[in-house]
């Protein structure tokens, strides 16, 4: 009876047909407004706007020419060496005395450069092909330093020549000195082999280590230089580390490539 008592009432009130009807909260509306505007301006900015990637890689300090690693023509004993490590030797320097069972023999430089390694001490026995020491390439005291990446194969061809890359050095403290600034000057075009990277390099080691993931293509990079460091060459930081850095010490490098545009990343 109750029921029928409230239908009743609700039929004979009249029609709220004069009300407005409300489609949608002002809040609503204003996130609305809010998402069209932030979509507006991303599409603007996928068009326009440019992003900047870095491609990082691994490498060494080492002189444009390279090294080369000194074998021995003789078999026999090692009775004197004639040189020491880190030395700066000219073309026909003689290195090591062996005693042979023809005579003595002397084994001796191909190129001027610097000793870089020197595997022959005396009692030594060597055999004939077998190393006796690495010589990087060095014409002048005062040629400059450069550092040889080895990017992933796959990835050689983004790297362009001129472009800007950052070296961390392993012997410099980044967070005290910064990095070293250079660009690029070369980059390879044919994958490097193990053999390659140890016979540019002069190390076996350094051959096994950079062509571990595959064989990468070679960046030559060239450091900006700088009178005012130690140095000698331009660094993230206003003065770089008070000492001189040398070669063959080991390196990262990071690549900044070309500019793109973020919508390119969505097309094919």
């Amino acid at each position: 009876m109750q029921f029928r008592q409230q239908a009743l009432s609700k039929l004979q009130s009249p029609e709220e047909i004069d009300l407005p009807v409300r489609f949608a909260r002002p809040q609503g509306r204003l996130v609305l407004t809010v998402t069209v505007l932030v979509m507006i301006a991303a599409s603007f900015w996928a068009v326009t706007g440019t992003v900047s990637s870095t491609l990082g890689a691994p490498g060494v300090l080492t002189h444009a020419q390279g090294s080369y690693v000194l074998q021995s023509p003789v078999a026999g004993q090692v009775t004197d060496v004639l040189a020491e490590e880190g030395a700066r030797v000219p073309a026909d320097a003689p290195l090591v005395k062996v005693r042979t069972a023809q005579g003595s023999a002397v084994v001796r430089t191909i190129a001027a450069g610097r000793l870089t390694t020197l595997a022959a001490t005396i009692g030594s026995v060597v055999t004939t092909g077998s190393d006796i020491a690495a010589v990087e390439r060095v014409e002048e005291a005062d040629d400059p330093l450069m550092v040889m990446l080895y990017v992933p194969a796959g990835s050689g061809s983004t790297v362009p020549v001129g472009a800007s890359v950052d070296i961390t050095v392993q012997s410099v403290p980044t967070q005290q000195y910064g990095v070293l600034r250079g660009k690029v000057k070369a980059v390879g075009r044919t994958a490097q082999t193990r053999q390659r990277i140890t016979g540019f390099l002069g190390s076996s080691q350094l051959g096994e280590q950079f062509s571990q993931k595959g064989q990468p293509v070679s960046v030559l990079v060239r450091l900006a230089p700088s009178a005012g460091t130690k140095s000698g060459y331009a660094w993230s930081s206003s003065e770089g580390p008070p000492y001189a850095i040398d070669s063959m010490t080991l390196a990262t490098g990071a690549i900044h490539l070309a500019e793109q545009h973020p919508i390119d990343w969505l097309l094919p």
